[in-house]
């Protein structure tokens, strides 16, 4: 992986392929080496960026709260520093709240955006309550908070045939530090809603969503990809909140078909 100075501390990302420049941003306690199969597919036809979020990965912790702003101002650092002008940004899960703090604050550099397993609000405050909870557990005993998130993040049927992919997640999410978990949490729990933005957005979205998402249920985003002018949907079966790993084929095909309409427009 590759750095860059920010905030006195580095941003890490990776740089795969040629072509027009997709850039993948992934999910709490996640990295981009989860992305790896995806990139490893995506890069034949396109320049794939992956970047490693604050308090992610190789990135360190930056301050004590990420908020969705200083994420989206970190993944601009890298874009510049790359000299991307305009790309294709998809963002999983927490990735899809950075991307569309990005849509709004640089919609000039996006062709368009995909939200994978993702949506607009703003917490609830039921959800609120969930992430400090969430914040204390995490401060007393954060390997049983990773141990208990991760599975619960699959359709119950995929759990046991994906043991691989819940042990790649596992030891990511178990090399993310506490901190760097505390500082996300306090910053989805403090972000703005941007349905405004999904409504006046001038660039295609695609929506991806798994009939079995426990954390972002699919009635939600179905009622959310009605706002753009310009929405796409795929709704997968038997996936729950990781369909990148759940269902890579089906997602890879659609992630290719929007991006080769996106650049081509």
């Amino acid at each position: 992986m590759k750095k860059i100075a920010f905030k006195n501390k580095a941003i890490y990302y990776k740089l795969d392929g040629d072509g027009y420049p997709l850039v993948i941003l992934h999910g709490f306690m996640g990295s981009s080496m989860a992305w790896n199969y995806f990139a490893s597919q995506l890069k034949e036809t396109f320049k794939v960026i992956r970047v490693d979020l604050p308090g992610h990965g190789k990135t360190p912790t930056i301050d004590k709260v990420h908020t969705m702003e200083l994420m989206a101002e970190a993944v601009k650092t890298v874009l510049d520093h790359l000299n991307v002008k305009k790309c294709l940004m998809i963002g999983h899960s927490m990735g899809g709240y950075v991307t569309l703090e990005y849509a709004k604050q640089y919609p000039e550099m996006l062709k368009g955006i995909v939200l994978f397993h993702s949506h607009a609000a703003a917490d609830t405050e039921e959800s609120k309550e969930n992430r400090r909870r969430n914040i204390a557990i995490v401060k007393l005993n954060k390997k049983g908070f990773v141990k208990q998130f991760i599975p619960d993040l699959f359709a119950e049927i995929n759990v046991v045939k994906l043991h691989d992919e819940i042990e790649m997640l596992w030891n990511i999410a178990d090399k993310t530090s506490a901190q760097g978990i505390v500082a996300a949490l306090y910053g989805m729990k403090e972000r703005t809603g941007k349905l405004d933005l999904l409504l006046n957005i001038n660039i295609p979205v695609l929506f991806i969503a798994g009939k079995e998402d426990s954390r972002i249920p699919v009635q939600n985003v179905l009622a959310q990809a009605i706002l753009p002018r310009h929405s796409e949907v795929l709704v997968l079966a038997d996936v729950g909140h990781m369909g990148f790993l759940e269902a890579p084929g089906e997602t890879l095909r659609m992630i290719h078909s929007f991006a080769s309409k996106v650049f081509n427009e």
